[in-house]
């Protein structure tokens, strides 16, 4: 079994040896003499990070592995509809899907599943087509990370592995939200479906503002691409203003420029205090699942919702949450068409096809009182249970 040795100065001869199971050969730490430090400033950082890195939370991405598809884990809609927290909002056809992950380089790094785009329409004007993908980290995640943003010699860092059909330059970019927004793009390359770990530095800026609230704090962009109206020659080395079009440095390729079918898969997204990438923080499926829930959740078909009438159409109902919710939610039906929701009163029922609204959500709370308008013939007062039949109630309440 090999050992560790520790010795005193360079010259002197007393030496601590400790048993070392995990390494094949010895290992010898020389102390430095009362003139010299341990370790210089520079490593300093990097292992204060790697330290601090092993205990407690510290992605501040939510979903970063994507294991977690509540709406479904397909959608060709432009905004939220597959994967939690993430979007892809595009204005050319695209498809979005949680992918299984079977084999490769983050397979062997313990990801199952990624977040996967592909192209349904040609990507063929370089100047308005735009495919983004992108989650918002709300504000006060960042204001309270330990982060201390308005001073340069403080960092976070983003780390992610990615795989693009279409090789390239590419950029990830946190976009600040609150106060002067800024934009810092830093480039990354790849080679043609294969899998890339990248991983950048941020410095923190005078400017940078993020708000202790629930609002949007950043727009985290790995995105495959922007087209000329939203692009520039914006620094690619320090924080710029935002303008509409001074998001990025120019695209050197137009992604699903060839035709249909070009695909752009990411998984292991973290964000994270220091100014070195440690490794990812896997969560398990219970606890991502409950940090997502605190945007979205739904119910179950066929639910029974207690409550009572109000006048003679509408019906007041307590509705319980998984947990609490980030603000006062929107809520929707799901299915389309008639979708009949029943209240079933005392001497008979009635269908309404109105989506049920909030009436009331306190903060941390994990129910909320809650109505359908749109019956008729209730009587007022009366002990009403509300019938989901074959839809269930969505819950949003996302950045």
């Amino acid at each position: 079994m090999a050992k560790v040795k520790i010795q005193g100065h360079a010259s002197g001869t007393g030496i601590l040896t400790v048993t070392a199971p995990n390494t094949s050969t010895d290992r010898t730490i020389t102390l430095p003499d009362s003139t010299d430090t341990l370790i210089g400033a520079a490593t300093t950082d990097a292992l204060t990070t790697r330290i601090n890195a092993t205990g407690g939370r510290k992605n501040i991405v939510n979903n970063g592995a994507f294991q977690i598809a509540q709406r479904g884990t397909s959608s060709t809609v432009s905004g939220y509809g597959s994967v939690d927290r993430w979007k892809s909002v595009n204005n050319v056809g695209v498809t979005h899907t949680q992918e299984a992950i079977t084999s490769g380089d983050a397979y062997d790094a313990g990801f199952r599943h990624a977040f996967k785009l592909t192209n349904t329409a040609t990507v063929d004007t370089a100047a308005s087509h735009y495919v983004s993908c992108y989650q918002y980290i709300e504000a006060q995640d960042l204001a309270t990370s330990g982060w201390d943003y308005t001073d340069a010699s403080s960092y976070i860092t983003i780390s992610f592995w990615i795989k693009s059909s279409v090789a390239g330059t590419y950029y990830v970019n946190p976009m600040t939200e609150d106060g002067t927004q800024k934009v810092y793009p830093q480039s990354f390359s790849l080679s043609a479906a294969t899998w890339t770990k990248v991983e950048k530095s941020y410095p923190g800026h005078a400017d940078l503002t993020f708000n202790n609230d629930t609002g949007r704090g950043m727009a985290l962009h790995i995105s495959p691409f922007y087209g000329t109206d939203f692009t520039s020659g914006v620094s690619t080395s320090a924080w710029s203003t935002y303008a509409s079009g001074d998001r990025f440095p120019d695209f050197a390729q137009r992604w699903g420029s060839a035709g249909t079918g070009a695909t752009w898969e990411i998984t292991g997204v973290q964000l994270e205090l220091g100014s070195v990438a440690t490794d990812f923080e896997h969560r398990s499926y219970g606890e991502e699942l409950a940090l997502c829930q605190r945007y979205f959740q739904y119910g179950s078909t066929s639910s029974t919702y207690c409550g009572f009438s109000n006048g003679s159409s509408q019906a007041y109902f307590t509705l319980h949450l998984t947990t609490p919710l980030r603000t006062t939610p929107t809520l929707t039906r799901s299915g389309s068409g008639t979708r009949n929701w029943t209240a079933v009163k005392h001497n008979g029922n009635n269908n309404s096809t109105a989506d049920p609204s909030v009436v009331t959500y306190e903060a941390g709370a994990v129910d909320m009182a809650c109505r359908q308008t749109g019956h008729s013939g209730l009587s007022d007062m009366y002990a009403t249970n509300l019938y989901t039949g074959s839809y269930y109630i969505i819950i949003d309440a996302e950045l």
